[in-house]
């Protein structure tokens, strides 16, 4: 198994030496856009009513995810390090995409939607599982150590990305005449 696919499987399983790894090492940025790029693939074609149907629909998926990841970074490192910080948090944007993008990796199993019956489950579960290892990667990332803090910073910069998500939507949204 190379190193890349051992780091995936390390952040799936919540290793925080994983995070703490992909963290210091700025080499992995690479491998942390492939884990977003895999984990965004999977999820397209196991998700329920998309999967290799609508190959448009699956690349704008990719790239959706893509641009979700560097803003998510992006906002988290603000909220973490400016608003919510620890006395001991020092990080910066490129830490935050690495461990962020690990954190992808349990969107792997997100393929396996596509399994009629109990794949919205797997996607479901697989899903919950990536919420888990963001926590644990913005934790370690951010240097906290505070699991609540880390599920704060998560919470807060979700509900600040529906909010962006929702004021895109309504000016850019196709007016009805």
């Amino acid at each position: 198994m190379t190193g890349f696919f051992r780091r995936i499987l390390r952040a799936a399983v919540l290793d925080k030496r994983a995070y703490e790894e992909v963290e210091a090492d700025r080499r992995a940025t690479g491998q942390a856009v492939g884990v977003v790029l895999l984990a965004s693939i999977a999820g397209g074609i196991g998700s329920p009513g998309l999967g290799l149907s609508n190959l448009q629909a699956l690349a704008a998926g990719v790239v959706g995810a893509l641009v979700g990841w560097m803003a998510w970074a992006a906002l988290t490192y603000l909220i973490g390090t400016r608003f919510l910080p620890e006395p001991q948090t020092r990080a910066d944007v490129g830490e935050l995409l690495r461990t962020i993008g690990f954190a992808s990796a349990p969107g792997l199993l997100r393929v396996l939607g596509a399994i009629p019956v109990i794949g919205l489950s797997i996607y479901a579960i697989a899903s919950i599982w990536m919420l888990l290892a963001m926590i644990v990667a913005v934790r370690q990332a951010l240097d906290y150590t505070s699991t609540s803090r880390a599920l704060g910073v998560c919470v807060l910069g979700w509900a600040l990305s529906l909010v962006v998500a929702a004021i895109i939507g309504i000016v850019f949204a196709p007016s009805v005449s």
